[in-house]
Order: structure tokens, then sequence, then C-alpha cells
């Protein structure tokens, strides 16, 4: 059987419970991905969405939450210098790991200690 993927629709990241402001405040206001409403079914879960690009970053309650160390999701942006800079100014952890031809990256983690890599294509 063949399966014909056609993209992602969603990446989820986990957070501990009570954490949704926490998440507004970096995923909204620090990185300015636009909050969306989530679905009425699910929305006693806890947690937000947000809009990034054509996908969704979906922000999902879990009980006996431990951070993501080494798996992540990897955002492209423009202007990596700039959001650099403001996330630096926000006190957020930068780390820098082995380029990789054709793009510019470097790491975080987001107040939950989950880790994110931002990379621009050059």
């Amino acid at each position: 059987m063949k399966h014909f993927f056609k993209g992602i629709d969603h990446i989820q990241i986990a957070a501990p419970p009570g954490s949704e402001e926490k998440a507004r405040a970096f995923y909204g206001k620090l990185l300015g991905m636009q909050e969306i409403e989530k679905p009425e079914n699910l929305k006693a879960r806890g947690g937000c969405w947000f809009q990034c690009g054509a996908q969704e970053v979906h922000i999902g309650i879990q009980p006996n939450f431990v951070p993501a160390k080494k798996a992540h999701p990897g955002f492209t942006v423009d202007n990596l210098t700039v959001l650099k800079r403001q996330l630096e100014d926000a006190s957020c952890p930068i780390s820098e790991e082995p380029p990789i031809a054709g793009r510019s990256r470097f790491f975080t983690h987001d107040p939950f200690g989950n880790r994110i890599e931002f990379l621009e294509y050059v």
C-alpha cells in the first residue's frame, strides 16, 4: 500500500499543567505566532494552539511532564539574527550547533525546557 503524504498539519509540544499563559507569552508574544482557537471538544484538555506559517503548533498539557531535550521542532524564519537578539534580550538561552550547509541556525529552550531550533536558509 502506498501512502501519499502531503505535508505536516501540526506539531505538538508538551508542557506542564497550568502553563498556558507562559506558552502564550513565549510562542505568541515573544515569537509572534498568532493564537488560534482550539476546537470546542478539545478545550477541556487545556493547552493552546498557534498558527506557524501553513502549519500549527499545539501546546499540549501533559501530566508528569518531562521536557524534550533532544527531539525538537525546527522553525524556519526570516531575519534569524534579529530573532536571536530578541531571544537574548528576553534572557532565553542560545546554543550553537555545527552548521548545516545552506542554513544558519541556533537552538533555545521554551519556558518548559523543550529544545527549539530556528533556521534560516542562506
